[in-house]
């Protein structure tokens, strides 16, 4: 029986390596969205990820016979384990060929790396903070991935079920026809929602509002506060969120992104943002920029995009949440998704026991095409 062997990634050429498995792994699969690898390049360097502020990682692959058979991610997010009174070590950006023993070595390697820094747990699929894609696919293995979400094949889930993971969450991918008309429940929400709390639709105008006006730091800031009681999360710092603000905006259609404000104070209560489904371009740029990976994705941003519309982000301020804001955030969204052309819309992750998130798409008759796993055990 062959031996694995697990590297630490030390080098450049390393690094290069532990991209292009993934891309290898899943050449020519129809349901796989490839990362880009100049983003990856970015998330591994810890000059550039404010997210290694707080956080320690080491990469490492799997080789038998010579060959690449692995990789995986050893993360310890302190930020997070601090908020949540945790000592976990998470894996990430983890893929391995059909052979349970190179699974096994590869979660063993973060185990015992984990257990030298004085860790107890390991949890995983997770990034090193939490914008970072997450997840394991367990259900939907024949439908197209989006842009923000991880693929991987059915023996993932099993495999790792087998070495004693138990599910830690579920979340939910939900996926919707853009209706030829507003639902009227929306409509008759969104004008009770305006009448009795005082509230109105606040759209961008331009580089000005997001970053002279401040727009771009209080959206993010608004996602912060919504999304702190979930699964993992810790608070953003403000080289995050800068960094979010610059490479997030200059990407997005600002017609397709819908603020609710106060009439009186324009506090910012909900946030509704949205960009056209890229993942087609990003299939056919095979993970790279160059030669023509650059033309696809423009082209599908900027002049004949995709007929679905991915749901990036909808945060609604813990003090608003339950009001029915959400519904002005469709009654603004929908006709936009109706003018572009898209016929179909798709959710980000949502957690499986988070009922007020799930309720407010009943009117858009969703499907669940998609579900994933968070695991985690504890360490032996």
């Amino acid at each position: 029986m062959s031996k694995i062997e697990i590297r630490k990634v030390e080098t450049k050429k390393d690094l290069n390596r532990f991209i292009e498995f993934n891309y290898q792994l899943y050449k020519d699969n129809p349901y796989a969205v490839p990362d880009l690898a100049f983003d990856l390049r970015n998330t591994f360097n810890p000059k550039k990820n404010p997210g290694c502020e707080f956080s320690e990682m080491q990469l490492f692959l799997a080789y038998k016979d010579g060959e690449i058979v692995g990789r995986v991610a050893a993360i310890i997010n302190h930020k997070a384990n601090k908020t949540w009174n945790t000592k976990s070590v998470r894996f990430g950006w983890i893929d391995f060929i059909e052979d349970i023993e190179v699974c096994r070595a590869l979660i063993q390697t973060v185990e015992q790396w984990g257990k030298e820094r004085g860790m107890d747990h390991i949890q995983g699929p997770m990034g090193i903070k939490d914008t970072d894609k997450e997840g394991m696919l367990t259900f939907g293995f024949d439908q197209l991935g989006t842009m923000n979400t991880l693929y991987n094949y059915p023996y993932y889930p099993q495999f790792i079920e087998q070495l004693g993971f138990k599910k830690d969450v579920e979340w939910l991918e939900l996926r919707m026809p853009v209706p030829e008309k507003v639902p009227d429940k929306y409509t008759k929400i969104g004008e009770i929602v305006m009448q009795r709390n005082k509230v109105h639709i606040k759209k961008l105008n331009g580089k000005k509002d997001i970053f002279k006006n401040g727009y771009g730091q209080r959206i993010f800031k608004l996602i912060d506060d919504a999304y702190s009681p979930l699964y993992g999360y810790s608070r953003m710092t403000k080289r995050q969120i800068d960094e979010l603000v610059k490479t997030f905006f200059p990407l997005v259609d600002l017609n397709m992104v819908t603020l609710i404000e106060t009439d009186d104070t324009n506090e910012l209560v909900s946030v509704g943002i949205s960009m056209p489904s890229i993942v087609r371009a990003l299939q056919k740029s095979k993970g790279h920029l160059l030669p023509f990976g650059w033309f696809h994705l423009l082209k599908s941003l900027k002049f004949k995009h995709e007929d679905g519309v991915e749901l990036l982000l909808i945060a609604v301020h813990p003090d608003w949440q339950g009001r029915g804001v959400n519904a002005l955030l469709f009654t603004d969204l929908i006709p936009v998704y109706q003018k572009m052309g898209f016929k179909w819309a798709e959710t980000n992750c949502i957690l499986e026991d988070n009922f007020k998130n799930l309720g407010t798409w009943q009117h858009l008759n969703p499907t669940i095409p998609k579900r994933r796993r968070c695991y985690s055990k504890p360490i032996e």
